[in-house]
């Protein structure tokens, strides 16, 4: 049972026991030469990582050997001054501490790259607001729409995910000091002053109380970071579809990477390929943390303990999300023509309803639906053009001439409200 270990963990639990010293000394509860001594000690260079985690296996948590290394670094500079180290402190004070020092060092340039996708796609959803190409549903084709409003629907969704992630993140950097039980009872009366003078000195929030076994601030961060993995994830997905051989309407930037080591005239779709794994591994790294809410009394037996490799893993794994999403993006090649022709493709059938909705006002609606439904049906199984079945109909031409019924089959004369939704999301996305 530990976690891993690396120098910037070690680095962040020994700025906690430095300020927690620094915090004392300033309001007398232990010398200031002492302190000054701690903080000298509290190079993680100067420790062995791997030699801590080996020891944390058998201590129950990596702040034990930690403390006690830095007790004996200490002594030898001034052995009076090893006296103080960790004073008044316990083990999940210095561990969560950290956790939310190294949280707000990894988790801004996540959301940052969320926010470069978000740009990117925004440029997308402008530049082609009236683009037209083929809506799909069920994997199927149906009716159109523009490449903008697909790419307004990712900004608009990145944005949301943004702005919860950072909620979720102002929400998490709280300080953690609680002493043994909870009580900092080892401080007498002046537990509250150091709690301020400590949370001041690392910048984070001081809390009404520690929240030892209350873990809500985390695992909100936790599903935070999942839904937005996930959100990198369904845009990934849209852009490998439509990058595949038979659809080609857009792809990735090529270079260096992505080649087969096979096929020579393989360019795979590697950042896709990233994001769209790190949304299949988010939910279960967001699911343990959940699971790990249920602690027991003041201090957790397994629950805390589950979540000290699952979330440093989540922070990695939607930072891999949002970082090749953001890359992806902004190198994203789109091919109009290539959605133009697949538009074409279909034959007109993805303009079945547009037509319907035309002679729903002379035949009734469900009348209207069935009888180019049929139509439908029959250019599919002749293989004949849609306009050419629906001109054979006389209670079709009826009412739209063969003239009308291919202005009604044109792409770009059913987009519908696409372009007031594009400007919608691009007039609040200019606000975020």
């Amino acid at each position: 049972m530990s976690m891993m270990v690396t120098r910037a963990h070690v680095q962040a639990m020994l700025d906690v026991e430095a300020a927690l010293a620094e915090a004392e000394a300033s309001l007398g509860v232990i010398p200031e030469n002492a302190a000054r001594a701690i903080r000298a000690a509290a190079r993680a260079e100067t420790f062995d990582a791997s030699a801590l985690q080996a020891d944390a296996s058998l201590a129950g948590n990596i702040a034990i050997p930690l403390i006690r290394r830095l007790t004996e670094k200490v002594a030898v500079a001034d052995p009076d001054a090893a006296r103080y180290v960790h004073w008044g402190a316990t083990s999940q004070d210095i561990i969560d501490t950290a956790l939310v020092l190294q949280l707000r060092d990894r988790v801004p340039g996540i959301l940052q790259d969320f926010v470069r996708a978000s740009n990117a796609a925004a440029v997308h959803a402008e530049r082609h607001a009236m683009t037209p190409m083929a809506g799909r549903t069920w994997l199927q084709q149906a009716t159109p729409i523009t490449f903008g409003l697909k790419a307004a629907g990712w900004v608009d969704a990145l944005d949301r995910v943004g702005r919860t992630l950072r909620i979720a993140f102002d929400g998490a950097m709280v300080l953690q000091f609680g002493g043994a039980s909870g009580t900092l009872a080892a401080f007498g009366e002046h537990g509250p002053a150091i709690t301020e003078a400590l949370a001041a000195r690392l910048t984070l929030a001081v809390p009404a109380l520690p929240w030892h076994a209350h873990r809500d601030r985390l695992a909100s961060l936790a599903c935070a970071l999942g839904v937005a993995t996930g959100t990198a994830g369904t845009i990934a997905r849209d852009v490998g579809l439509l990058a595949q051989t038979e659809v080609g309407e857009a792809h990735e930037a090529g270079g260096d990477g992505g080649g087969s080591s096979s096929m020579p005239h393989k360019q795979n779709p590697v950042r896709v390929a990233i994001a769209a794994a790190a949304a299949v591994r988010a939910p279960g790294l967001v699911a343990t943390m959940i699971a790990a809410m249920s602690q027991e009394h003041e201090r957790a037996l397994g629950g805390w303990q589950a979540e000290w490799d699952t979330l440093p893993e989540l922070v990695t794994v939607s930072g891999d999300a949002g970082r090749a999403l953001a890359e992806l993006l902004e190198g994203l090649v789109v091919n109009p023509e290539r959605m133009q022709a697949n538009l074409e493709a279909a034959g007109g059938l993805g303009l079945a309803e547009a037509v319907a909705m035309r002679l729903a006002p002379a035949l009734g609606k469900q009348e209207a639906h069935a009888r180019v439904q049929r139509a439908a049906r029959q250019a599919v199984d002749e293989r004949r053009a849609f306009v050419d079945v629906l001109a054979e109909d006389p209670a079709i031409t009826a009412v739209l001439d063969r003239s009308s019924l291919e202005r009604t089959l044109r792409p770009e004369n059913y987009l519908g409200s696409s372009a007031a939704f594009v400007g919608n999301v691009l007039a609040r996305h200019g606000k975020t």
